[in-house]
């Protein structure tokens, strides 16, 4: 049995194959194989506020004080944050900040922490 990838648009697992494209049968998109290859080499090169690379696991350090929207909390300079999951989108990094929860981060306010 093959397995199918995910919807690149709302992420189900119940994608199914039709005439060489994968279509989604909850939010109706249609992609090809090459356009699966595009989206991760796009997601693969997110840089942090230095230029360097960053990838799903790495701890990033917030560079300056960030208001979380919404809330009067806010994520302060130096506030290390493990495990990140980088995405497509304008907010890149989906993480879990301690004392706040989770949230999503642009990788242009943070920089890549040593392991």
């Amino acid at each position: 049995m093959s397995t199918l990838p995910n919807c690149l648009r709302c992420k189900p697992a119940n994608t199914y194959q039709d005439r060489g494209l994968y279509a989604c049968p909850e939010c109706v998109h249609e992609w090809s194989q090459t356009e699966i290859a595009r989206s991760s080499e796009a997601r693969a090169q997110v840089n942090d506020v230095n230029g360097n690379l960053l990838g799903d696991g790495y701890t990033v350090t917030a560079i300056k004080d960030l208001k979380v929207k919404g809330s009067s909390l806010m994520v302060k300079v130096g506030t290390r944050v493990k495990n990140i999951r980088l995405f497509d989108g304008d907010h890149d990094i989906d993480c879990q900040v301690n004392g706040i929860g989770a949230m999503k981060l642009r990788s242009q306010f943070g920089k890549k922490a040593p392991r």
